[in-house]
């Protein structure tokens, strides 16, 4: 019965360090998917315009 308290603190930190990785991650998604909207719409804007020749 000595093991079961460190065996459920281990559990605990695992998870933990899980929560800790995937709000980076998110963070870190909603970042890069703010960059692609920019410059998806910048691309739009060019590709609209009429070509002066």
């Amino acid at each position: 019965m000595g093991g079961k308290p460190d065996i459920i603190k281990a559990i605990v930190l695992i998870f933990a360090i899980g929560l800790v990785i995937t709000g980076f991650t998110s963070i870190h998604a909603s970042e890069d998917k703010e960059a692609r909207a920019a410059n998806l719409v910048g691309s739009v804007q060019v590709m609209g315009q009429p070509l002066n020749r």
